[in-house]
C-alpha cells in the first residue's frame, strides 16, 4: 500500500464517524460520499424500505413525482403511532380517571356524568369491564368539564405533572417519555428532506401540545380535540362583540368544540394546514379517513399503520394486531410491524412489566 493511499483511506475512516457510513468514493477527487445513517433502532424491512424508496424518490428533482418542499406535508396521529397506547389505555384517559377519582384537589367537585366517566375507565382498566359505546365522545365532554376554568398555563403544567408518574406497566420510562424511539428517527428523516410534519390526533390539542413539546414540534403543527376558550372576564359576551382587556387572559372552558377523529381529522386538516398531506401515518380505523385523503392527493403518496404486534416488549395483542395488519394492507397502506420492524420501542432500558393498580 502506498503511502498516499494510505493517507486518503485514514482520512476518509476520521470523515465517517457514527452516525454514518461511506456509500461511495470518487476515484478522481478523492471524496467520500457520506450517507447520514437516520435509522439506527429500525430492522430492515418492508415498510422502512417503502418509506425511504418514496421519500428519495419525492425529493429528486430529476423524477417525474418530485414534490416542491412547501407541498411536502406529512401528518401523524399520535397515541398508538409515535407515543406508547397501551399502559394500559390512552394517556389522557388515563388522566381523567386520575382527575376525578384520585386528585384530592378536584375529585369532590367532579359533576356525576364526569364522574361515570372516570369510573368506566377505571373499571376497564382493573377489571376489563368494555367502555360504554361511543366512549370517545363520553370521555371528549367530560373532559372538557373536568379541566374547565383551568388557565392555558395551568393545565399545560398539570398535563406535565401527570406525564412526569411513572408509566404503568413499564419499567424504566414516565408517560412522557414514551416514545416509539424509531418514529422519532422518521421525524428527523423528513425534517431532514424538507418535510413539514403535523401532529392530527384525537387526543385534546393542549396535552398533545404540552407532550411533544420535548421533541420540538411546535404547538402551530398540532391538530387535536378542541373545547371553546374564553377570557377570564368576558362572561357570557360573544367574542365578536367583546374586546379583551391586556390584563385577562384565557381560559378553558367546558364547551366541546370537535373530537377530532375520522372524517374530522380531513376537515380539520384542510381549515388549519390547507394542503392535502402527501404522506400519513395512523395506527387504527381512526385514522382511515386521514390516509384515504392522502390518497386522493394528485402528488405521489404514501400511506403507513402501526400495528401492536409485539407482545413482549409492549401491552399488545398480537392476533387482534395481525387481523388489522391485513385489514390495512387491503386498503392500499403500508403496514409497519412493532415487534418486526423495531430494534427497540421505547429505549433498551425500558422494561415491560405487569400493570399495578
Amino acid at each position: 500500500m502506498t503511502k498516499k493511499i494510505f493517507v486518503w483511506m485514514l482520512a476518509a475512516t476520521l470523515i465517517c464517524g457514527l452516525p454514518v457510513s461511506i456509500t461511495s468514493c470518487s476515484k478522481n477527487d478523492a471524496e467520500a460520499v457520506i450517507t447520514k445513517n437516520y435509522f439506527p433502532s429500525w430492522n430492515n424491512c418492508e415498510a422502512l424500505t417503502a418509506l425511504q424508496e418514496y421519500v428519495e424518490d419525492v425529493t429528486n428533482p430529476k423524477s417525474t413525482n418530485f414534490i416542491k418542499e412547501e407541498d411536502r406535508i406529512a401528518t401523524f396521529d399520535m397515541d398508538g403511532t409515535f407515543v406508547g397506547e397501551l399502559y394500559p389505555t390512552y394517556f389522557e384517559y388515563n388522566m381523567l380517571e386520575y382527575r376525578v377519582l384520585d386528585d384530592a384537589a378536584y375529585k369532590d367537585k367532579a359533576p356525576e356524568d364526569v364522574r361515570e366517566a372516570a369510573q368506566a375507565i377505571r373499571d376497564f382498566v382493573r377489571n376489563g369491564k368494555a367502555l360504554p359505546a361511543h366512549f370517545d365522545m363520553i370521555h371528549a365532554r367530560a373532559a372538557a368539564k373536568a379541566y374547565a376554568g383551568m388557565t392555558i398555563a395551568e393545565f399545560d403544567a398539570y398535563v406535565k405533572a401527570y406525564a412526569a408518574k411513572p408509566a404503568n406497566g413499564f419499567k424504566g420510562m414516565t408517560y412522557g417519555q414514551s416514545f416509539y424511539q424509531p418514529m422519532l428517527e422518521v421525524f428527523e428523516y423528513l425534517k431532514a428532506k424538507g418535510f413539514t410534519y403535523y401532529v392530527v390526533s384525537g387526543s385534546d390539542r393542549f396535552i398533545c401540545r404540552a407532550l411533544v413539546e420535548p421533541i420540538n414540534i411546535a404547538p402551530n403543527r398540532v391538530i387535536g380535540m378542541d373545547v371553546r376558550l374564553e377570557s377570564n372576564k368576558m362572561g357570557e359576551n360573544p367574542g365578536v362583540d367583546y374586546t379583551m382587556g391586556k390584563e385577562e387572559y384565557l381560559v378553558r372552558t367546558d364547551s366541546l368544540l370537535i373530537k377530532n377523529l375520522k372524517t374530522n381529522k380531513v376537515l380539520q386538516i384542510s381549515q388549519e394546514i390547507g394542503k392535502v398531506p402527501v404522506l400519513t401515518f395512523g395506527n387504527s380505523g381512526g385514522d382511515c379517513s386521514m390516509h384515504n385523503y392522502c390518497q386522493g392527493n394528485h402528488y405521489r403518496n404514501a400511506q403507513f399503520m402501526l400495528i401492536a404486534d409485539d407482545e413482549d416488549r409492549d401491552h399488545a395483542n398480537r392476533e387482534k394486531a395481525l387481523g388489522l395488519g391485513e385489514k390495512w394492507r387491503q386498503s392500499g397502506y403500508h403496514v409497519i410491524s412493532m415487534r418486526d420492524d423495531f430494534k427497540t420501542i421505547y429505549g433498551t432500558n425500558v422494561q415491560k412489566v405487569e400493570f399495578t393498580f
